[in-house]
């Protein structure tokens, strides 16, 4: 008999006793393979179950159940996009932080990306280059000369292009041995085979630094509360004001309906935009994002700042969606807004203890 609760927030997705059961022993005596173990804590994260009470009951660590959660997700697209069945039945039993990491592309660069891994039997830290270079390479207008749209040439461009900045001579000639190895056409093998040749070193304009703010104290995360209005009033008027939910970790806001608020506090940067509006998202969404596992963050666009400058970043438009980029040229394409501030949750080191105020006050 499992000890999970059932989660009243989520009747809609809530799993009857018996098939939780079933989910739990599976996970317990990993039955199957990872795919469908991250399908199962899936299931079971939708009804309502969090991942500390899975954790508990099958011995699947928080981060691990998003691993496989995310991979599953990923390796159910790699068909989709047209991968190949042996890339298929290899990661079917294997692989799900590799595929984690390709979980930002598209369908058919995931497909394509997937491949590639398989082909160069890449590892995490690998696999994790060749995205963010399959990503940074989709969002050219006009592809640079000599190179394809192929995930092999998206790699090697990149090793091109930093081996071009370097002017140690081991880092240039493994750059160029790392290149060479993923060029998949002749031209762009050409590219860098010229490298050898050439020692001229251009140097990169330095990206700016993204604009990170964060909540540090209590005074700092304001409380919306919602008006009734002014006296007199009915006790319909009190009764009609809808309930307001406090969604962690940035204290958004939602009433009925699909509009949502967020409070921020009052920083001079905020003050002085014109039209700003909020974009949630995962630290890895970000340009130059680190290696650190993604956390939640909250960006701050100006809709009225639609002007390029090299210093800020913008949101513009990709494969019909928002991204967020730095050009250090004029791009020549429409951008919606600007970057002005991103916003990092408050740091709670215990927030149950938060919660319990003898426990603050002693």
């Amino acid at each position: 008999m499992t000890n999970l609760s059932s989660n009243a927030q989520n009747p809609e997705n809530a799993l009857n006793e018996d098939v939780v059961k079933d989910l739990l022993q599976k996970l317990r005596q990993k039955q199957g393979n990872w795919v469908e173990w991250g399908v199962a804590i899936a299931s079971l994260q939708k009804s309502g179950y969090n991942p500390q009470e899975i954790f508990e009951e099958t011995g699947f660590e928080p981060i691990q159940q998003n691993q496989v959660i995310v991979g599953s997700q990923v390796y159910n697209s790699l068909e989709k996009g047209g991968a190949s069945e042996a890339t298929r039945s290899h990661y079917a039993t294997r692989g799900s932080d590799i595929l984690y990491e390709l979980r930002l592309l598209t369908h058919e660069q995931r497909a394509a990306a997937a491949e590639l891994t398989f082909t160069h039997k890449l590892d995490m830290d690998e696999a994790r280059e060749v995205a963010k270079a399959i990503k940074d390479f989709s969002r050219f207008q006009t592809l640079p000369s000599g190179f394809s749209a192929h995930p092999g040439d998206a790699v090697a461009y990149q090793a091109w292009k930093l081996a071009r900045q370097y002017t140690d001579l081991q880092e240039r000639s493994r750059l160029i041995a790392k290149g060479l190895r993923f060029a998949h056409t002749p031209t762009a093998r050409n590219q860098i085979e010229q490298l050898l040749l050439d020692f001229t070193v251009t140097s990169q304009k330095p990206a700016p630094i993204l604009p990170f703010y964060r909540f540090e104290s209590e005074d700092e995360l304001p409380r919306i509360v919602p008006v009734v209005g002014e006296l007199p009033l009915t006790p319909q008027d009190l009764q009609s004001v809808p309930m307001v939910e406090n969604i962690p970790p940035f204290g958004l806001v939602k009433f009925a309906g699909e509009q949502a608020w967020v409070p921020l506090p009052g920083w001079q940067v905020l003050l002085n935009a014109e039209d700003p509006v909020v974009i949630l998202c995962n630290s890895d969404r970000l340009p130059n994002a680190d290696n650190n596992p993604p956390k939640p963050v909250l960006v701050v666009v100006d809709r009225d700042q639609r002007e390029w400058d090299d210093s800020n970043y913008f949101v513009v438009e990709h494969d019909g969606e928002l991204d967020f980029q730095w050009f250090d040229t004029d791009p020549k394409i429409s951008l919606l807004g600007k970057v002005i501030v991103i916003v990092r949750p408050k740091k709670i080191f215990d927030e149950f203890i938060s919660k319990d105020i003898w426990q603050i006050e002693e």
